[in-house]
C-alpha cells in the first residue's frame, strides 16, 4: 500500500513539475517579455484571417513585427554561437524570419531572394549591437573597438559573399532552365552545375527541332513526281528555313532560348539522287569559337511507279537517319 501511494505521489509531483516548467515558458514573469511579443503576434495573426482589404495586411505586418521582436529577444538571452564564429544561433533564427518577411510573398513564402540575404542579413543583426552600449533604458551609439570592427568586417564579408555564391547557384540554375543546351557544351566541364551524362550528350532542343522538322519534310518529298521534289529542293532554304521557324516556336516556345536556334538545309548531288541534310543550328555562347550544329541526313532517290509501263512515272523515295549527329564547329556553306 505505502509502495502505491509513493508511486501515485510521484505521478503527481512529476506532473507538477512539468506544469510549473510549461507555465514558466508560457506564462511571461512581467508584461515586458518576449512571451508577450510571441502572443501579440499569434493574436495578431488570428485577427487578420477575419480581416479583409488592406486592414488584414496592416495587422499581418505587426504581426510579423512582433514575432521577430519575439524570437530575437529569447535566442538572445542566453545565446548559442555558430561554432567558429561569434554569431548566435538566434541571429540566424531572426534573420531567417526577417528575410522571409521582408522578400516572401503570400503564393510562396520562402523564395531565392529569401536564402540569397539570409546570411546578410543574420551577420547585420550580429553585428548591430557592437554598435550600441548602455541597457533597455538607457542606449545609446558607440564604435566598436579596432579588434571587434576587424571580427564585424570578417563576419558581414563572409556572410555576403555566401549570399553572393547562393545567388550564382540561382542565377546559374535559371540559365540551364531558360537555355538548356548550355549544359550539353558551355557548362559540360563546369564542377559546380550538377548534371546527368544523358543531358551533357546532346542538346535536346536541337534533337526536338530535327525530329519534328523530318516528318514534315518527307511529308512533302515522298512519292512526289520527281521534277516537282527537284524544284522543291532548289527552293529548300525558304522551305526548310519556314517549317524550322515553326517548328522552333511551337516546341520551345517555354525557352528563351528559342531565339538561338536556327534551322538551314544543305543539298547535294549525288550519282542516284539527292542528298538532303537538316541541320539545326546552335548561335548561342559555346565553349567552341566556331559553335556547333546538329545533323539528320535523308537520301532522296528517284523510283518507278504505275501498273505498268504505260502508265509509270518518277517519283521520290526519301528515307533519313533515324538519329541526329552533333558536330562541332560551323556548319558547310551553302551552295
Amino acid at each position: 500500500m505505502n509502495t502505491l501511494l509513493k508511486d501515485v505521489f510521484g505521478v503527481f509531483k512529476f506532473a507538477e513539475g512539468l506544469y510549473a516548467g510549461i507555465r514558466k515558458i508560457l506564462v511571461p514573469p512581467k508584461a515586458y517579455s518576449w512571451q508577450t511579443f510571441i502572443y501579440l503576434s499569434i493574436f495578431s495573426w488570428v485577427l487578420s484571417y477575419c480581416a479583409t482589404g488592406y486592414i488584414k495586411d496592416i495587422i499581418a505586418f505587426f504581426g510579423w513585427l512582433f514575432l521577430i521582436a519575439g524570437t530575437a529577444w529569447y535566442t538572445t538571452e542566453d545565446p548559442l554561437r555558430v561554432p567558429g564564429t561569434f554569431m548566435p544561433v538566434g541571429a540566424v533564427i531572426t534573420g531567417f524570419l526577417v528575410s522571409v518577411f521582408a522578400f516572401g510573398d503570400q503564393q510562396d513564402v520562402i523564395t531565392p531572394k529569401t536564402i540569397v540575404f539570409w546570411p546578410t542579413i543574420s551577420a547585420l543583426i550580429t553585428a548591430i549591437p557592437e554598435f550600441i552600449e548602455g541597457n533597455d533604458t538607457d542606449a545609446k551609439a558607440r564604435i566598436p573597438k579596432p579588434e571587434d570592427r576587424q571580427r564585424i568586417i570578417i563576419l558581414v564579408a563572409s556572410s555576403m559573399l555566401l549570399s553572393c555564391w547562393i545567388q550564382f547557384h540561382f542565377v546559374t540554375d535559371n540559365w540551364l532552365r531558360q537555355y538548356p543546351s548550355l549544359q550539353a557544351d558551355t557548362f559540360k566541364h563546369s564542377t559546380f552545375v550538377p548534371r546527368t551524362e544523358e543531358l551533357v550528350k546532346i542538346p535536346q532542343n536541337g534533337v526536338v527541332i530535327l525530329e519534328k522538322l523530318q516528318p514534315m519534310v518527307v511529308e512533302q518529298i515522298a512519292q512526289r513526281p520527281w521534277s516537282e521534289v527537284e524544284k522543291w529542293l532548289l527552293d529548300a532554304k525558304q522551305r526548310v528555313g519556314n517549317l524550322g521557324r515553326g517548328i522552333i516556336q511551337k516546341n520551345l516556345s517555354k525557352y528563351e532560348e528559342k531565339e538561338l536556334w536556327r534551322v538551314e538545309p544543305r543539298v547535294a548531288n549525288t550519282k542516284s539522287g539527292y542528298i538532303l541534310d537538316l541541320l539545326s543550328i546552335w548561335i548561342g555562347p559555346s565553349s567552341n569559337p566556331r559553335g556547333y550544329y546538329l545533323k539528320k541526313s535523308c537520301r532522296i532517290e528517284p523510283v518507278a511507279a504505275g501498273n505498268n509501263s504505260e502508265n509509270k512515272i518518277t517519283v521520290a523515295e526519301i528515307e533519313c537517319d533515324r538519329a541526329s549527329k552533333l558536330i562541332s564547329g560551323s556548319p558547310p556553306p551553302q551552295q
